[in-house]
């Protein structure tokens, strides 16, 4: 029952997500197609490829993002992962998964993704296989310390201007991070 929640949610919220960015519509288009294709493609089982969902983790100033050097990849990624069968709505997942990684409490989760991303991987099937990736952007709160999890090698906030080398996260915090307001006088 579950998992068919989870693939009408995510068809609903990408059907209504109105990226601005032509890249990303294209990617769009693309989750879509898969899910229409794949009664499955919410599920790690999906061996061509399903969807996941992640948390670009933000302090509650909006300065750092918390990463974790995940221990299959071998870089410093933001938090997320596979959908699991209890899952809901992809916001939910990606809320559950920085839950989890993180440790923290309190959080709260963007009503929309953010970015999709699609990459190949050699995950927990064993095989090769591609990860369409809905990210969401997350929001801990004041003074929120982190607790590394048996998923990580190491977790740590990073400041939005100054992200490991192979982070792909710059653009899109850069729009991310609040703007001060500036006065009219």
């Amino acid at each position: 029952m579950g998992a068919e929640v989870l693939h009408a949610d995510a068809e609903q919220v990408l059907r209504g997500w109105r990226p601005s960015d032509c890249g990303q519509e294209a990617l769009r288009h693309a989750f879509l197609a898969l899910l229409d294709a794949r009664e499955d493609a919410c599920l790690r089982a999906c061996a061509p490829g399903h969807v996941t969902a992640s948390a670009v983790l933000l302090d509650a100033a909006g300065e750092h993002v918390l990463l974790t050097l995940h221990p299959r990849v071998g870089k410093w990624l933001q938090l997320g992962g596979h959908c699991e069968p209890e899952d809901t709505s992809l916001a939910g997942a990606a809320l559950r998964e920085a839950t989890e990684e993180s440790g923290i409490d309190g959080l709260a989760v963007s009503a929309e993704p953010v970015h999709l991303d699609v990459h190949p991987i050699t995950c927990s099937l064993g095989v090769p296989t591609r990860h369409f990736d809905v990210r969401y952007l997350v929001r801990a709160p004041a003074g929120a310390e982190p607790v590394r999890s048996d998923e990580s090698l190491d977790l740590r906030w990073w400041p939005i201007d100054a992200l490991p080398a192979e982070s792909d996260l710059g653009p899109l915090l850069a729009a991310a991070r609040p703007h001060p307001v500036q006065s009219t006088r």
